[in-house]
């Protein structure tokens, strides 16, 4: 689905490279800026490092003069407005209007942001067909807008189905059960050598040890761990003492 942020009046060089990499974390591209405080604020050096990489979204943001110009194309507009107004579109909370957008296959989307310092102005609310309100803790519901931005596109990316979240290692090999009883062996054999385990008088050692090993799931890798292990416990140690006589 088409998606377009739109930033109006941006003052800090640095939120405009922050809402960069906001939108690339979520697989969004299209950026307009609408009348920011800097003509060349795509190419500061602030912005620039706190993209942290998203320069893509930089090199094919547009920076236009009104908001009329940002909303070429748009078919469904959300306010983000922190501040109920009494009078204009209706007040909602992203996932509770983002979850049902996102099925509707031939909307063109758009998300305002209003200035760091003045918010969004009434006129520009009064256009949109919603108003997003971030359920934040009454008594300090002040967000920095890279922040905001954040919130926003992930609660959109959800609603559009999200990425997968792939394991960062690779997956256990489990050991089969075979493996597993020759571990156990090894221990019995151990354990009894070094005296925990009296073989005429074994109670119900090794089964609750099968049980334990069983709820670990363990795998190969910690299968030799535990066959190390066992076959450390079993070594003789031999230990030699110096005997010192203390000096006439």
């Amino acid at each position: 689905m088409q998606t377009r942020f739109i930033l109006v009046q941006t003052s800090h060089a640095g939120n405009v490279g922050a809402a960069a990499r906001a939108m690339k974390t979520m697989g969004f591209g299209d950026l307009v800026l609408v009348a920011p405080r800097w003509a060349n604020v795509l190419r500061r050096e602030e912005t620039i490092q706190r993209a942290s990489g998203a320069l893509d979204v930089l090199a094919n943001a547009r920076i236009v003069d009104t908001l009329d110009e940002a909303l070429d194309g748009v078919t469904h507009l959300c306010a983000t407005a922190m501040i109920p107004r009494d009078f204009g579109p209706p007040t909602r909370t992203p996932r509770e209007h983002l979850e049902p957008l996102g099925k509707d296959e031939g909307q063109h989307v758009a998300f305002l942001f209003g200035s760091e310092r003045f918010g969004m102005r009434n006129e520009d609310v009064y256009r949109c067909n919603v108003a997003l309100s971030i359920p934040a803790d009454p008594a300090f519901g002040s967000l920095n807008l890279g922040a905001a931005i954040q919130l926003i596109a992930y609660e959109w990316r959800l609603a559009l189905g999200g990425f997968a979240v792939h394991e960062a290692t690779a997956p256990r090999e489990l050991a089969d059960a075979q493996t597993v009883a020759g571990m156990l062996g090894h221990w019995e054999r151990s354990l009894t050598q070094i005296g925990f385990l009296d073989p005429e008088a074994p109670k119900k050692l090794m089964p609750r040890l099968q049980q334990m090993f069983n709820r670990a799931q363990l795998s190969t890798e910690e299968i030799h761990i535990l066959r190390g292990i066992a076959k450390a416990m079993a070594e003789p140690r031999l230990v030699s003492k110096t005997l010192k006589t203390p000096a006439d």
